[in-house]
């Protein structure tokens, strides 16, 4: 019995151009998540091939509604002149913590 190899099983390797700092900081996060800078590329084209869209954003993250809450509580309290605290004790002590 002979063996054959598919073609959708070859491999093929291309070469990506990117800055020297985009490499690095990029090796970085893809380490922290346990991967080689190799292996989040091919789960990035993995991802484009199985979704048959281009897994990114071009839209600034927006904060979610409780984000947006606390900064309009944020907003209220400094337009209202709320407590200022010295050091971060004097906050824990007005706080009874």
């Amino acid at each position: 019995m002979t063996a054959s190899t598919s073609s959708a099983n070859a491999t093929e390797s291309k070469a990506i151009r990117a800055s020297k700092q985009v490499i690095a900081q990029a090796s970085e996060v893809a380490e922290e998540y346990g991967l080689t800078l190799a292996s989040a590329t091919r789960a990035f084209w993995t991802q484009m091939a199985r979704t048959r869209s281009i897994p990114l954003t071009f839209e600034s993250e927006k904060p979610n509604e409780e984000s947006r809450e606390a900064i309009r509580e944020t907003e209220e309290i400094i337009k209202n002149g709320g407590p200022s605290y010295a050091n971060l004790d004097e906050m824990y002590r007005s706080l009874g913590i």
